[in-house]
């Protein structure tokens, strides 16, 4: 039993180290990506009067960071029932 629950816990951390790794992969593609490296190709659109880039460099990727809490905590829920640890 100790060796399943071992193995058990190894595979939980591996899923949420892989779910960790992808949420924050969004964020760097969307504050990073977005807001500095392809932000003069964003500035052509406007968004709320600004543009597109600036708005993602100075508000869009603090709001995909605040949504990206909200699904990893969903996420976890999920991982935390699918493996046995739901306390």
């Amino acid at each position: 039993m100790g060796k399943q629950t071992s193995q058990n816990a190894k595979d939980y951390w591996r899923a949420n180290i892989k779910l960790l790794f992808g949420l924050l992969s969004i964020w760097f593609a969307v504050s990073f990506g977005f807001g500095i490296l392809l932000r003069e190709q964003l500035d052509a659109f406007q968004f709320f009067g600004f543009k597109l880039g600036f708005w993602f460099a100075q508000q869009g990727s603090i709001y995909v960071f605040v949504a990206l809490i909200f699904v990893y905590a969903r996420s976890m829920k999920r991982l935390e029932k699918r493996f046995g640890f739901e306390g």
